[in-house]
């Protein structure tokens, strides 16, 4: 790991020294490099050679998760590479010179589902919410407003991070800075090279799967660690827009070209001028048939018209207490909990569960009509992409955090009114708290804002709606 970091420093130094500026690099590394390459390698000194320097000074689970992005970051530039010297490959091609980029984002994303109990934990899920940016060579005809996209996801965990370490420690939060810039740059460098989607060559061969970049990158830059196994690529299913896209404005190209094709139709052959043809036999069409819902279409195999669905699942892996695609279970216990456990609740419908003791944290994702009941919780409690959930504490619990989420009531104990409760892009939300004589008061959660600038800097109040 050390000698990976001293070969990222070494590429970064190579890079600061030859380039300039933005798109302004020396002649001698110019030479036979696309200025949109040159543009990239300028990005890569700047933003994100700041962003490997501060992730190296926090250390820990950042320092890896920051090798990672550079290793998705060097795999972006050769396929720019590669476009700058290729005309457009078909589709399958496509996808097979995306996988690189496909298989490091989700190496990205899993080494944060595995480091879950990070101190840092805010840190990589910044990164990992936000990483399938790195997918924008993919996406047309907006590739920049999908990075916007997904670097507004990012936000809930850096405004986290930001929250905590604000006056406490300086470094994290130019680490924020630093990170969140690189998809800023990232942005502008889409919307001068590639506003409507990654631009190929209009000379050279058409790109092939083997088509790869040279192999020893202008500026020096060290090649990415070998990922896992190849997983799905995600922008695959965009891929198939972007083709019948360029295949229209092939056609509307052509120019006048276009009606080349076309039959004529001499005046014996109009109905508006020989009346005679509209008494001939066969049906008339007086004008486009009306809207009729489709039918749908019969499949051979029924197996692949539904996928099936996934078993039921209640089971202790590891450390990680796994309730999944639970429906209409109103019994779901977990007693035999332990300080370093975590419980991981998906899919599950219109069910009930329980957990005794004490565990380390629980996330509910997913989920529609679940009720959760437990005692105590060390870290967090997460209610991510869910509807119609309640959570009643029995002991304590530090913090609830509200992320995607419809609907949400959380009863908190006596013990746990020091509770913090952090909610973003969710509605329906109710805290009720106990009362002297067994019952509970309830209180929504704001959801809508005001924000005026006073003068020197913007103040946020909660808008009071009366029902």
């Amino acid at each position: 790991m050390e000698r990976l970091v001293e070969r990222l420093e070494k590429a970064v130094e190579r890079l600061e020294t030859v380039c300039q500026g933005p798109g302004m690099c020396g002649e001698g590394s110019s030479k036979g490099v696309a200025q949109y390459v040159q543009a990239f390698d300028a990005l890569l000194a700047g933003p994100v050679a700041e962003y490997i320097k501060i992730s190296k000074e926090v250390g820990g689970d950042v320092q890896k998760h920051a090798e990672m992005v550079h290793a998705g970051l060097m795999s972006e530039r050769a396929l720019l590479v590669v476009a700058s010297q290729h005309q457009q490959p078909a589709e399958n091609a496509f996808s097979a010179l995306l996988k690189p980029i496909s298989e490091q984002i989700q190496v990205v994303q899993n080494f944060r589902e595995k480091n879950r109990g990070s101190k840092l934990f805010n840190h990589l899920s910044a990164v990992s919410e936000s990483i399938p940016a790195l997918g924008w060579v993919a996406m047309a005809p907006k590739p920049g407003p999908y990075v916007k996209e997904m670097t507004d996801a990012a936000m809930f965990y850096t405004n986290r991070i930001l929250k905590e370490y604000k006056d406490v420690d300086k470094k994290q939060v130019d680490w924020v800075k630093a990170y969140l810039s690189i998809w800023t740059e990232l942005q502008a460098y889409i919307k001068e090279y590639h506003t409507t989607g990654l631009t190929w060559s209009k000379t050279g061969p058409v790109a092939t799967e083997g088509a790869k970049a040279p192999s020893a990158a202008p500026a020096g830059a060290a090649p990415p660690p070998p990922g896992p196994p190849p997983p799905p690529a995600p922008m695959s299913s965009s891929t198939d827009d972007s083709a019948s896209r360029s295949a229209l404005f092939a056609q509307i190209n052509r120019g006048e070209g276009i009606t080349s094709g076309l039959r004529h139709v001499s005046d014996d052959m109009k109905t508006h001028k020989n009346p005679a043809l509209k008494n001939q036999g066969g049906p008339i069409r007086s004008g486009p048939k009306p809207f009729t819902a489709p039918k749908p279409a019969c499949n051979a195999n029924p197996s692949q018209a539904t996928s099936p669905k996934a078993p039921p699942l209640l089971e202790l892996e590891g450390k990680k207490w796994r309730v999944e695609n639970q429906e209409n279970a109103t019994n779901l216990v977990i007693s035999d909990t332990e300080l370093k456990q975590v419980a991981y609740v998906f899919k599950c419908t219109n069910s009930t569960l329980q957990i005794k003791g004490k565990i380390n944290s629980i996330i509910i994702d997913n989920c529609k009509k679940l009720g959760l009941v437990f005692d105590d919780v060390v870290g967090i409690v997460e209610i991510i992409n869910s509807r119609d959930v309640k959570v009643q504490v029995m002991g304590k619990v530090p913090t609830i955090s509200i992320n995607k989420t419809d609907g949400c009531h959380v009863y908190l104990s006596k013990s746990s009114l020091d509770c913090e409760i952090v909610s973003a892009k969710s509605s329906e939300m109710n805290v009720l708290i106990p009362t002297e004589g067994g019952d509970f008061t309830e209180f929504p959660v704001p959801e809508q804002f005001k924000t005026v600038w006073n003068g020197q800097k913007l103040v946020t109040t909660v808008t009071e709606i009366a029902g």
